[in-house]
């Protein structure tokens, strides 16, 4: 592991690249081979904060989606963390209010590689058992952080994957094979239920004048298609399918942006390639957005040398690819029951949403709620919610939230897929607000 001070000075070849800081903190990082030829990294930031110590702060962990975007490069540098992509301190960081952890995962993700085309992860199990590897290393090597408050956070298809994680984590505290203080799970935008966000793209669009009665026809009729693959079980094949559903959209809606309704895809547009196959396009589609070239160089360059530990044959992002199509044959299971089992655990889960994400709508989401068979939902249904003032904008409301028991939903105003970008101070509120600070 290394520790280091920030704010950082960082000489690359002749010149020098100062890497800033708001906050007077510490951060460390390393890697963790969770399995043969299977190496993850992950990268901590202490919370800094001028009214309490980190040890009095939660820990967070960040995981991102795709599967193969970097929490430690697009979560970090582009949402949460304490600088954004020009080096330039963020106001709205989470580590003012957590210590933040950044974990490259699935192996294979950003910094994490994997030696052989075998050790990518090939389903969510995979996943959730490698991430216990981590973090049963984490919490023995930097025992101040076994009592504290510890939160799962995610986006996308993170959520998915934190779902996992969540509940083998639950169940490794009651065996005492790890001893950490699990506080709760935050799935942001996640895609726990694929076919009822495909399902639900239709009927979203056509609402706000995005799609006409032809083009709601369209799209309904390549849903319905995804829902019978996934019905009969053929999961690569309503992957695929999947693929088509986003072709139809970007047809009927002059290329929408699935992220962001109010925006066009007109400078990130992907079309098929001559002789590609679905994976390669959808990877195109989802995951090299969060993989910019700014963003890249930055990684790839000043950051790397700043971690001094990433091995000369590993470059970031360089096998994310690998990790999609490995994952391809389970992106369209849904997770459901996951959740469930962690309600019934008492694992506090909230689930937040941006209004205006097409990939992952609100609609969608609130369906598989609908689903649970969570003892305490038809209580959660009848409660009216709760609108929050966005902290930028005093009386101009940002969110709406309803909490019973160990179940939470915040509805983000404003905000598509990624929220911390979108809304960051509203972000920052709902963080405080899961984890029960009160400034």
């Amino acid at each position: 592991m290394n520790f280091q001070p920030i704010p950082h000075l960082l000489w690359v070849g002749v010149s020098c690249v100062w890497l800033p800081s708001p906050l007077q903190g510490t951060e460390t990082w390393g890697y963790v081979t969770v399995r043969d030829g299977a190496h993850m990294f992950w990268w901590l930031y202490y919370a800094d904060s001028p009214s309490a110590e980190y040890r009095d702060l939660p820990l967070v962990m960040w995981l991102q989606g795709g599967p193969g975007g970097s929490g430690t490069g697009f979560g970090n540098f582009a949402e949460i963390g304490p600088l954004d992509g020009d080096l330039k301190p963020r106001d709205t960081t989470w580590v003012q209010s957590a210590s933040v952890l950044f974990v490259d995962n699935p192996v294979g993700t950003g910094f994490s590689y994997t030696d052989e085309e075998d050790a990518y992860a090939t389903n969510v199990s995979t996943v959730a058992l490698d991430m216990l590897v981590l973090l049963k290393n984490f919490f023995n090597s930097l025992e101040e952080f076994e009592s504290i408050p510890f939160y799962i956070f995610s986006e996308s298809y993170g959520g998915k994957m934190a779902s996992a994680i969540s509940l083998e984590l639950t169940k490794a505290i009651a065996q005492g094979s790890i001893k950490c203080n699990f506080a709760g799970v935050a799935l942001g935008d996640s895609w726990i239920s694929p076919l009822d966000s495909v399902m639900t793209w239709g009927p979203y669009l056509y609402t706000t004048s995005l799609l006409d009665d032809p083009g709601l026809a369209e799209v309904t009729d390549v849903a319905q298609q995804v829902k019978d693959a996934v019905g009969s079980g053929h999961f690569l094949k309503a992957t695929e399918l999947w693929s088509l559903a986003e072709s139809v959209v970007e047809k009927n809606t002059n290329n929408v942006n699935f992220y962001n309704i109010l925006t066009q895809d007109t400078d990130e547009k992907v079309t098929a390639r001559s002789g590609e196959d679905f994976i390669s396009l959808q990877f195109r589609r989802h995951v090299n957005r969060l993989h910019k070239q700014s963003l890249s160089e930055l990684m790839n360059g000043p950051i790397r040398k700043k971690l001094g530990v990433i091995p000369q044959n590993v470059t970031w992002g360089g096998q994310s690819e690998g990790v999609f199509r490995n994952m391809a044959g389970d992106f369209m299971r849904p997770v459901i029951d996951l959740v469930d089992q962690l309600l019934s655990a008492g694992v506090n889960v909230t689930v937040y949403n941006g209004q205006l994400d097409l990939i992952v709508d609100t609609m969608g989401q609130e369906l598989w709620v609908n689903m649970l068979k969570w003892e305490g939902l038809s209580y959660f249904n009848k409660m009216r919610w709760t609108p929050l003032d966005d902290p930028s904008s005093p009386g101009v409301t940002g969110a709406f939230y309803k909490n019973y028991k160990n179940f939470s939903f915040y509805w983000i105003l404003k905000a598509g897929h990624m929220i911390p970008s979108d809304q960051g101070p509203m972000a920052l509120r709902m963080l405080q607000m899961i984890t029960q600070q009160t400034s």
